[in-house]
């Protein structure tokens, strides 16, 4: 089994990736925490093979969880599990190390292959021996690598999901199908399909709002 930390100071969201976790074979939660220090002091007296690290924490940034855990001389593996879409942010992750990078918001099905695409690697790099050639070494990190084809529903692409799950971020209270549309360029149809599948796995709620003429309009709002 693989020993996983959940952390997350969203209690709702700690508790979503921690059922996600679960649903995984071969995957285990070993604990649940909301804060950097927890996480750190978590990892001293626990068993953990990897941490799905959010990176906007209370406390302290993701980034120093992960060089304190290094410091400590624990080797959990981490996956960063965030909203941060800054390009340095990106590569201050590869540089700390972090093995899989995961956008927020997210489905089952993405955390999923993320997980399954580490326990591969994990499982080959845990084999004894040396490596036979530069293929072998190519062969296993690219086990880490996701393919293209992340579960999404035929004819959705991953750009106009992003798309759409960054407005709905920002829109606050809500925001209409038509709104979404207008600010990513998109059709309202395809628009609507996007919310809707972002609503169907839990990374939207949908409710009607009533103006003062007319059947309700359907807003929606991120639940992360």
């Amino acid at each position: 089994m693989i020993f996983v930390l959940v952390v997350e100071d969203d209690p709702v969201a700690a508790e979503a990736h921690r059922q996600y976790v679960e649903r995984v074979p071969g995957f285990v939660v070993s604990g649940v925490v909301h804060s950097g220090n927890e996480a750190i002091r978590f990892c001293a007296r626990h068993r953990v093979d990897v941490v799905l690290l959010d990176f906007y924490l209370p406390d302290t940034h993701g980034l120093a969880v992960c060089q304190a855990l290094r410091a400590a001389g624990s080797t959990a593996d981490v996956v960063a599990v965030t909203s941060a879409r800054d390009l340095a942010v990106v590569r201050a992750a590869v540089s700390a190390g972090i093995v899989q990078y995961l956008l927020k918001p997210f489905t089952f099905a993405t955390l999923r292959e993320k997980l399954e695409r580490y326990a591969e690697f994990r499982d080959q790099a845990a084999r004894p021996g040396q490596v036979r050639g530069q293929a072998d070494v190519d062969r296993m990190l690219g086990a880490l690598r996701t393919s293209d084809h992340t579960a999404l529903p035929k004819g959705m692409s991953g750009a106009t999901l992003d798309a759409v799950s960054a407005v709905l971020a920002e829109s606050g209270e809500g925001i209409s199908a038509a709104g979404v549309a207008t600010a990513t360029g998109v059709s309202r149809v395809t628009a609507r399909r996007y919310l809707e599948y972002l609503a169907d796995n839990g990374l939207a709620d949908r409710r009607p709002h009533y103006g003062s003429v007319g059947r309700p309009e359907v807003r929606y709002s991120s639940t992360t």
